[in-house]
């Protein structure tokens, strides 16, 4: 289950609870500044229950963690916010960012993302995928996901 928390931040932060399960919790905080399509998405996305009962689907160690696929509900891609698709995005993929997924095409985000588990994802990922929020509690239970 995923819940929005109000935590007074400025309009453009936001936080995200993630609920796993046996796995644990995590909190995400969202950068509205960095990709603010990319955040608006999530977050109605979170707000609309859209995230609930979904599972991480894919796990690559040493790489990320990716969930959000829901395929029966058909949903409208967003623009692609970063670097390569013209939007500048100072996030780097560093451990812990999450990040919207998509397929070849830079415009064609919807649900899925993802969670990076190690530096060295930035290497491949920076300037290709619109990062927007940040783990800031939780990293243990992305890894123990990861490694199951």
């Amino acid at each position: 289950e995923f819940s929005l928390i109000d935590l007074g931040e400025a309009p453009e932060t936001s936080y995200v609870e993630m609920d796993f399960g046996s796995y644990g919790k995590i909190v995400i905080k969202i950068d509205g500044k960095a990709a603010p399509e990319t955040a608006r998405n999530f977050r109605n996305l979170v707000a609309s229950g859209f995230y609930d009962g979904l599972t991480i689907f894919r796990a690559q160690r040493g790489f990320v963690i990716q969930g959000g696929e829901n395929e029966n509900i058909p949903l409208t891609p967003i623009k692609g916010e970063f670097d390569s698709n013209g939007h500048i995005n100072n996030i780097s993929h560093k451990r812990g960012v999450i990040s919207m997924a998509r397929t070849g095409d830079p415009n064609s985000a919807t649900s899925q993302f993802f969670i990076t588990l190690d530096d060295s994802a930035a290497s491949s990922l920076d300037g290709e995928y619109a990062g927007f929020g940040w783990v800031v509690e939780g990293m243990d239970v992305v890894d123990r996901i990861a490694n199951s």
